[in-house]
């Protein structure tokens, strides 16, 4: 809890940047988000929220102490906390390679990391969230390798499950934050 105090506080100050340099330049704000591609964002927000509901999942089943499926690969009620992971994770990537994607494009309409004051914060905004979504599907990784290996499904793996949603929570309210300011706030 106390290192997501300190991440609170890392996006606080990329949230007090933004703000900072829109009110410095407003009429460049009103040009450049007009370049942002709202529905595409809003379908990437929704893939990334989606992400936050199937870890939640997993979580109920590391509670459970039910690491792996019982049932068929579609029966989802039979699913474990391993096969809700892996969905998160699949999610997650999605969310990153999307934004990667969006990254494409605005810098082929010429928007680019060193084009001006909203770009720069543009960029350091999103991609540091880009950044800790990556670390989170990492910590995925490591999770689900770790209930894989084990001999038997604990208080320790089901704890460590807990912990990487709550990393992932806040990474997803952060990006619902990012998101409301960036692309709506005009």
């Amino acid at each position: 809890m106390v290192w997501l105090s300190s991440e609170l506080m890392f996006f606080a100050a990329l949230f007090a940047m933004y703000f900072s340099l829109r009110a410095a330049a407003p009429e460049l704000w009103a040009n450049e988000t007009a370049k942002l591609n709202v529905p595409f964002a809003l379908v990437n927000t929704l893939i990334l929220v989606s992400s936050s509901f199937s870890c939640q999942l997993g979580v109920f089943r590391a509670e459970e102490f039910k690491p792996r499926r019982s049932g068929g690969v579609f029966n989802f009620k039979e699913w474990g906390m391993i096969e809700w992971f892996i969905l998160t994770f699949i999610l997650g990537s999605i969310f990153v390679s999307v934004q990667a994607y969006e990254y494409v494009t605005l810098v082929h309409e010429g928007v680019a990391l060193n084009s001006n004051s909203y770009a720069s914060a543009f960029y350091m905004t999103t991609g540091f969230h880009g950044l800790h979504v990556t670390g989170g599907l990492i910590a995925f990784l490591l999770i689900i390798g770790r209930a894989m290996l084990a001999k038997k499904f604990g208080h320790f793996e089901a704890t460590g499950s807990i912990v990487v949603s709550y990393y992932w929570h806040f990474v997803d309210v952060v990006w619902i934050a990012l998101f409301a300011i960036i692309y709506f706030l005009k």
